[in-house]
């Protein structure tokens, strides 16, 4: 019987694979330290080092402490998450669909929670990031079911295809509906506008607090899922001959999706570009093995986020960029210069 060939252009030995992931990891988590410190220091009231070691003691000024863990620590935490929740659904549904070019809206997500935050201002004069969290995230989840339902409709279950494009066509739809109610009232949106265009300003520790177990779920989801999505990504009756349950996968993908991009959105907005491009950047200097390129894009896409939010925070400074502009201005070169070095990878 000849040895199983490993998906991928070129198959690896397992002993270099192992030493490239582990110093890709260590590498991704120096630069994740170093992109959290840079958050802490940079900003409108920049912090010396000095200063920063001081506040974390105990002896900083009231002023230094106040930027600190007030307005940095919890504006950080929010990026974390916010980008380890991105990265990761952006590798699920690309894996899931196998279509290089998802990423989480494809589901709905982003505008399904536009919608809601809309509706909820509009029509009950909800404002506050601590109310239209929660209208996000639900927004999001009941746009979700709802692709799933459409999907499924007709004969035989959802498959990425019907997916993909009930997604496309319901996010069209509420996105447009969402932007005419902006239109139509724009005194009343102000507070919305920041959040729609993807920022981590304003958010505290108690918003992180109340989305993170649904993150967590939606993380430990995620890892569980990544064996059978590799079996997927060989195709669904391969899959099925290998004794996946391509069912519960299906399943599993959508749940997770829906917990991490809509934990996400709610926190920080429609952030444009970061579950598109971190699984990308992680598949062609990893390979194709989900079992590393969910994990890593947990670590990958909280740096592009962060890093982002302090460019936003210094380039027109003390006025600030809403970090999913400049993840955008950012990510769309970048991702043209690796698509003409690389061809496009395989799922």
């Amino acid at each position: 019987m000849r040895p199983a060939i490993e998906a991928g252009p070129r198959a690896v030995p397992p002993r270099r694979r192992f030493r490239r992931a582990t110093a890709g990891a260590a590498a991704l988590v120096a630069g994740l330290a170093v992109a959290v410190l840079l958050s802490l220091l940079i900003g409108a009231n920049p912090l010396s080092p000095s200063a920063l070691l001081a506040a974390l003691n105990g002896a900083g000024t009231p002023e230094t402490s106040f930027v600190l863990f007030d307005l940095r620590v919890p504006r950080t935490l929010v990026g974390l998450a916010a980008g380890a929740a991105l990265g990761v659904a952006g590798a699920l549904i690309q894996a899931f669909t196998r279509n290089p070019l998802a990423d989480p809206g494809i589901l709905g997500v982003n505008a399904g929670a536009a919608m809601a935050v809309a509706l909820g201002v509009a029509f009950l004069g909800v404002h506050g990031a601590s109310h239209t969290i929660w209208l996000a995230f639900f927004g999001a989840l009941v746009v979700t079911v709802a692709v799933y339902l459409v999907g499924s409709a007709g004969r035989g279950p959802a498959d990425p295809i019907r997916l993909t494009l009930a997604g496309v066509a319901l996010g069209a739809v509420l996105s447009g509906i969402t932007t005419g109610l902006m239109l139509s009232n724009p005194d009343a949106f102000d507070s919305m506008r920041s959040w729609n265009a993807g920022s981590l300003l304003g958010r505290t520790t108690d918003d992180l607090l109340s989305v993170l177990p649904f993150l967590a779920v939606g993380m430990l989801i995620a890892i569980a899922s990544s064996p059978g999505l590799n079996a997927v990504g060989l195709g669904e009756d391969v899959a099925r001959a290998q004794g996946a349950n391509v069912a519960g996968i299906r399943i599993g993908v959508i749940v997770a999706v829906t917990l991490l991009a809509g934990g996400a959105t709610a926190l920080a907005g429609p952030i444009a570009f970061v579950g598109l491009m971190v699984p990308h950047v992680i598949r062609w200097t990893f390979g194709v093995d989900q079992r590393l390129i969910i994990p890593l894009s947990a670590v990958l896409a909280p740096i592009v986020v962060l890093l982002s939010d302090v460019v936003g925070r210094v380039i027109i400074a003390p006025a600030e960029v809403p970090v999913g502009i400049v993840t955008a201005l950012v990510g769309a070169p970048v991702l043209i210069v690796l698509a003409r070095r690389r061809k496009a990878s395989t799922l």
